[in-house]
């Protein structure tokens, strides 16, 4: 689902996974037509992030040197 959002609403994206500042910047990229294709790619990348992030966090994995 996250990622037809990332592909034909790239800016809603960024506000599902809380990180709206990349939101309002990804939907002024979005405004002009030929921004679609790299705000729709930075979201892709963006959700493969959160993605990796989720299961380091569920692997009790905090990322700091221990």
């Amino acid at each position: 689902m996250r990622l037809l959002l990332a592909i034909f609403l790239p800016f809603i994206l960024f506000f599902t996974i809380g990180r709206p500042i990349a939101g309002i910047i990804c939907l002024i990229l979005q405004i002009a037509l030929i921004g679609w294709i790299p705000a729709a790619l930075w979201a892709v990348y963006a959700l493969s992030q959160y993605k990796t992030d989720q299961k380091l966090r569920q692997a009790g994995w905090s990322g700091g040197i221990r």
